[in-house]
């Protein structure tokens, strides 16, 4: 998974014509640990869909505000510059719910 170095690059991401999907997470969250050996198998299985990039909660903190990040881990999807989907709260999120959330976002 890509890392967000500057602001420019999420910008620049989201403007893409495949799907970009956001994990806006931290390196104090547990529940974020978690997702760390998943994430890349989910990456692998979306690949031909997904573009996959890592938002640092505390690195990002303007950008989390200006999105509606309140809660880590989340996930947001972009195409084209627009918002295709949002899987954000701050409870922990399992395998399955990100698998079902990122096809429902493929099928969109």
């Amino acid at each position: 998974m890509k890392i967000l170095k500057d602001r420019s690059e999420f910008d620049s991401a989201i403007q893409s014509d495949k799907n970009l999907c956001a994990l806006f997470t931290a390196e104090w969250c547990p529940d974020c640990h978690v997702l760390k050996p998943v994430m890349p198998e989910l990456e692998k299985e979306f690949s031909d869909t997904f573009d996959f990039i890592s938002v640092d909660r505390d690195q990002f903190l303007d950008l989390c505000q200006e999105q509606d990040i309140f809660g880590i881990p989340s996930f947001l999807c972009f195409r084209a510059g627009k918002e295709t989907g949002r899987f954000v709260s701050r409870d922990a999120k399992t395998r399955e719910e990100i698998e079902s959330f990122l096809r429902t976002v493929k099928e969109s």
